[in-house]
């Protein structure tokens, strides 16, 4: 095994730390003695140089532009696999022959409904509350509907709520929807599929029967399958680690979806629409990107550049193609043209070249949720259905690692050095 050689300049007392070697990626070295053999803790804000955990689930190469579940590149997923696949493949480590296909589709549709009670939970929450506020409610609240099959311990309880999990979002989502705009919730059906069931419980009405356009369907379905996991992001690190701490799946993953509703992990595609709306006309480009080029302006390009990615965005090239099919299909968008010309300017345009701020996955998919009249409120929701899957395969890797152990990280600590406490009268 390959070591890497630490020294203590002060004592000099000598470490081996071991290199683990990955599958792909950069070697990790093993810290774990660092603080028992010298007393020094590592310092890494935002965890940029931290691996937290080893995982067999997903793997990216910001550097090369790459994606894969479980080993299969996102491309193929995309244009091969509907969305259960991939969720199969995400929880069990394989994709399903045909049989299992089956089986777990309709394992999905037998669990796709919520509790009569709970959905008398949504008649608390105020009519212009946001679907994320009370998506996150109502997931934690599973646990007090599911309480029997929460023992963690258990393999056949952890996959039976991961497919609840997993089957009850779009209910949720879509009743979430329904009760920000007065309509009643619409149940779901047996005979469509998982994105085809999420469009028709969205937009159905008691007294008009919705159609699902295909191409609605499988756009949707393609979404979610890019959406459905991305490494060790602030979403599912989050999910592993209110999960070490032993609390139950639904609890974490509403910590998930609490922090995924933060402006700068999930709401990236819907201010990608907001910013499009601003510059409202392709001639109102060039002085929207001389804003975006002055540093005093504060103006952001959203939906360029990504934390990992330093080349385009894999996903950004296969729902750009999705995007153009839906506007088919629906009619044009004149914030496409905006789009286009936004990515013609950046992929062209040095200033943005040398930045390399290359179209990310969010660039595409807010006109695609806008174009399929879905607000901009529920773009989030959207997401979190889709990461559901890839949250709880990663609390479920979690929970059976061999050396699990309750997250906690250090501190450095630079506050006041121990004082007494001055009595009452004498403090400032």
């Amino acid at each position: 095994m390959t070591t890497i050689t630490f020294k203590n300049d002060v004592n000099g007392k000598v470490a081996q730390m071991p290199v683990l070697e990955p599958t792909y990626g950069a070697p990790v070295v093993d810290i774990g003695k660092l603080a028992k053999e010298f007393g020094y803790f590592t310092y890494d804000p935002g965890f940029m140089s931290t691996a937290s955990c080893q995982s067999t689930i997903t793997y990216l190469d910001g550097d090369k532009g790459e994606l894969m579940y479980r080993g299969y590149p996102i491309e193929q997923l995309a244009e091969q696999c509907n969305f259960l696949e991939v969720c199969y493949l995400l929880l069990y480590g394989e994709l399903p022959n045909a049989e299992k296909k089956q089986i777990f589709e309709t394992s999905i549709t037998r669990h796709n409904r919520i509790r009569e009670n709970l959905r008398r939970f949504f008649n608390g929450f105020n009519h212009d509350a946001h679907p994320m506020a009370m998506m996150m409610a109502v997931v934690s609240s599973l646990s007090a509907f599911f309480h029997d099959r929460l023992n963690i311990q258990d393999y056949e309880d952890r996959m039976v709520t991961a497919r609840r999990l997993i089957a009850k979002m779009p209910t949720i989502a879509a009743a979430c929807y329904k009760h920000s705009i007065g309509d009643p919730a619409i149940y779901p059906r047996d005979d469509l599929s998982y994105t085809g069931n999420l469009l028709y419980m969205m937009f159905s009405l008691p007294g008009k029967r919705y159609e699902v356009n295909p191409v609605a369907e499988r756009a949707m379905d393609v979404l979610f399958t890019l959406h459905a996991d991305h490494e060790q992001n602030a979403s599912t690190s989050t999910v592993r680690l209110a999960g070490s701490s032993g609390t139950n799946p639904y609890a974490a993953i509403a910590a998930g979806i609490a922090t995924l509703w933060g402006p700068a992990h999930g709401g990236a595609n819907e201010a990608v629409i907001r910013m499009l709306d601003r510059i409202g006309e392709v001639s109102n480009i060039d002085h929207f990107i001389a804003k975006v080029k002055d540093k005093n302006s504060g103006v952001r390009l959203m939906g360029f550049g990504h934390r990992v990615y330093k080349s385009f965005d894999p996903r950004a090239k296969i729902i750009k193609e999705v995007c153009h099919q839906v506007l088919d299909s629906y009619g044009h968008d004149p914030r496409l043209d905006l789009a286009m010309r936004l990515e013609e300017i950046a992929l062209s345009d040095p200033y943005f070249i040398e930045r390399k701020l290359y179209p990310n996955v969010d660039f595409y998919s807010g006109i695609i949720y806008s174009t399929l009249k879905i607000p901009v409120e529920m773009f989030t929701v959207m997401f979190a259905i889709a990461r559901t899957a890839g949250w709880i395969s990663h609390w479920i890797e979690m929970i059976t690692e061999k050396d699990q152990k309750i997250g906690r990280p250090r501190q450095l600590y630079v506050g006041a050095s121990r004082r007494d406490v001055p009595p009452l009268n004498e403090r400032n």
